[in-house]
């Protein structure tokens, strides 16, 4: 099964890291959900809840404040500007 590696990081510290079946976050753009096997990505973050689904696990979110979403080749990469662990359900 195809996965993605993901870093959430803020501005100054580790948030989350790990494989993950998919992601769903908030750009300025929109909701944007990513699976593996995804284009190439960048996007700009809007203030909202990111959810990881993890490989093993309960879903992840995390509520983050601006910043970046990058994804290329099934690594996916956000940089937000201020990000937290709301939940580990």
């Amino acid at each position: 099964m195809a996965t993605l590696d993901v870093q959430v990081v803020a501005s100054d510290h580790a948030v989350w890291s790990g494989e993950a079946k998919s992601i769903r976050g908030r750009t300025v753009d929109g909701d944007m959900g990513i699976l593996p096997g995804h284009t190439p990505v960048l996007a700009l973050l809007a203030e909202g809840e990111l959810v990881i689904e993890p490989v093993e696990g309960p879903s992840v979110t995390a509520h983050v404040a601006g910043g970046f979403f990058s994804v290329d080749s099934d690594k996916v990469t956000i940089v937000a500007d201020d990000a937290d662990l709301t939940s580990e359900a």
